[in-house]
């Protein structure tokens, strides 16, 4: 056991940095370790499944974890998209590749186990590959969260529907409605125990005051939940999901978090590297053009179903391609349904066989087509013409703010409380529209152009404030303001300090540091609490400050000079040290 372990962590060692860094992500990683490791490659390992029964926990960590992070009314919003498009998505692909598998000879029961378990998609491939590049926040990370939590819920009546599509008859003493009843009572039992039993369980045991039975009781948690709903019949991960989606509520769910992910990132490589290392790769061998073209088919039909289903819901070109392009895989899920295919006798041990290879290729596929499209097709669809902007017909106000985020939002508050009226300017389309339902006036716009800031008022108003997240653009609307409307006083957010003395090359009103003023805060509540007293840690804060702000002004005319730069700074410091110094003596 422990030469298998170590050649496991080895082969992820080895292979998932290679990946990361040709930008294929760690999934690609994990399944070619796997291959290198497995019986068709190297045996360092040849009990494949032992370590796919140990490796499926990472499975069911994932959706445990995915619950966390879903609160029950986010899940109530998300029902439209995740019945309506996860509904679409499963049975448009499914008909379609069952009408597929029927012309090329398999049998009609057969032909509908492969529908739905090739239709289905891997969420231990998905999600992780969106979450490397930031997508999972984007519509078509919401979309495709949405079909895979879909997917997740059909599985278990799709494992169900298997021995009626073997022909087999129900006896009178194994009715299917006393299966379901079961089943209800086994997601009663999770529900009710997660709302009434784990909050008093983790008081009694301390909280997160004792670090390892808190962590048991994590573990227990997300196997107990999946072990109960398994041998009720059902899917394992939807009872830990279930589980992961009634602690998002409780006090206790980011040290769950912190627990559980070490967990299910280990387990979760291991997972895929069974994966790897299962695939029948002398099937390949013997029939290559059969397991190819399958293969390109498998990923071509979902692809197309999925982009057209993203199309007709409304989404633009770019979020139905990466929709359809993070989806033609096959899932872990599709194991199991085939497996219980064949036991149950609807699906043949060699088509099986070719589908798990399929199903495998899909997966080792699937990260190499989606960083390519990221890398050349998604930059290609970009529109290149300026998106539509709003028109802005509010009277003119004395003030103009240019980003309409965290910053933004606290310094209209103020002027607001003061009756100051001011319009606002945001570039990102989703945060206006956040921001318009809580019923602040703020117009989609680039204050960037000219005839943005000329619609805005800028020639009438007396004051823009720039609070930017982007440190380019804030330096554009900043030369845009001073070229055309120069009785503009301009303050702008400095995202740091190079950025401050960039702005401060084109002569702005006034600058506040990101984070400067709250960490200062931050540093006298530091004092106080080592127990210096509050006059003298706002003292000492204060010198800090004026030292600093005094510093920044003084390395403008160097900043671009990197060692003489570096030199100011070392002075700068021993200077510093020195006024605290004097400053004790006193």
């Amino acid at each position: 056991m422990l030469a298998t372990l170590a050649a496991l962590l080895a082969a992820a060692t080895i292979a998932v940095p290679l990946t990361r860094r040709a930008g294929f992500g760690s999934v690609l990683g994990y399944l070619l370790a796997g291959i290198v490791i497995g019986p068709a490659g190297l045996r360092l390992v040849t009990d494949v499944d032992q370590i796919t029964h140990i490796a499926h926990l990472g499975v069911i960590m994932l959706l445990f974890l995915i619950g966390l992070e879903l609160r029950p009314q986010r899940l109530w919003v998300m029902r439209r998209t995740v019945f309506g498009i996860g509904t679409a998505q499963l049975l448009l692909t499914a008909a379609a590749i069952a009408a597929l598998a029927w012309l090329a000879g398999v049998s009609v029961g057969g032909g509908v186990v492969l529908g739905f378990g090739l239709a289905l998609s891997s969420t231990a491939i998905v999600l992780p590959m969106l979450a490397e590049r930031d997508l999972l926040a984007s519509r078509a990370g919401r979309d495709g969260f949405a079909v895979l939590l879909f997917q997740d819920l059909a599985f278990i009546p799709l494992v169900a529907l298997v021995p009626l599509l073997a022909g087999e008859s129900t006896v009178p003493d194994h009715l299917p409605w006393w299966d379901v009843a079961i089943g209800a009572a086994t997601i009663g039992a999770i529900l009710i125990g997660g709302r009434f039993l784990t909050g008093p369980m983790f008081r009694a045991i301390g909280g997160a005051r004792t670090p390892e039975v808190f962590t048991g009781m994590a573990l227990l948690i997300v196997v107990g939940t999946a072990f109960l709903a398994e041998a009720a019949g059902l899917s394992a991960s939807l009872g830990a999901f279930m589980a992961g989606v009634l602690l998002s509520e409780s006090e206790y769910r980011h040290e769950l978090e912190a627990d559980i992910a070490p967990f299910e990132g280990l387990l979760l490589g291991f997972f895929f590297i069974s994966v790897g290392m299962s695939a029948d790769l002398a099937l390949g061998m013997t029939q290559p053009m059969t397991v190819l073209g399958a293969t390109v088919a498998l990923m071509l039909l979902k692809t197309g179903v999925a982009f057209g289903i993203g199309r007709a819901a409304g989404r633009d070109t770019v979020d139905s391609v990466r929709f359809a392009l993070a989806l033609p895989q096959g899932s872990e899920f599709s194991f199991v349904l085939l497996g219980a295919a064949v036991g149950a006798g609807a699906l043949v041990t060699g088509q099986a066989a070719l589908a798990t290879l399929v199903i495998a290729a899909s997966m080792i596929l699937t990260p190499i087509l989606f960083a390519m499209s990221e890398r050349l097709l998604i930059p290609r669809l970009k529109p290149s013409e300026p998106p539509q902007y709003d028109t802005v017909e509010a009277e003119t106000a004395p003030v103009i703010i240019c980003g309409f985020g965290r910053v933004g939002q606290i310094v209209g508050r103020v002027l607001h409380m003061h009756s100051i009226a001011f319009t606002a300017l945001e570039r990102d389309p989703g945060q206006v529209e956040v921001v318009r339902r809580f019923g602040n006036k703020v117009y989609f716009g680039d204050p960037t152009r000219p005839a943005m800031l000329r619609a805005a008022g800028a020639e009438q108003a007396k004051l823009l404030v720039v609070a930017l997240d982007d440190m380019e653009a804030t330096l554009q609307t900043v030369e845009t303001a001073r070229r055309n409307f120069p009785n503009l006083k301009v303050i702008v957010r400095a995202r740091n300090r190079r950025h401050a003395h960039l702005l401060m090359d084109r002569g702005v009103d006034g600058l506040v540091r990101d984070t400067f003023h709250s960490s200062l805060r931050m540093a006298e509540l530091s004092l106080t609490a080592l127990g210096i007293e509050g006059e003298a840690a706002s003292h000492a804060v204060a010198l800090f400050q004026r030292h600093d702000e005094d510093n920044l002004a003084a390395t403008h005319a160097i900043y671009r000079d990197e060692r003489q730069l570096i030199q100011t700074a070392r002075q700068s410091s021993e200077e510093l040290t020195g006024l605290f110094e004097a400053d004790q003596k006193q």
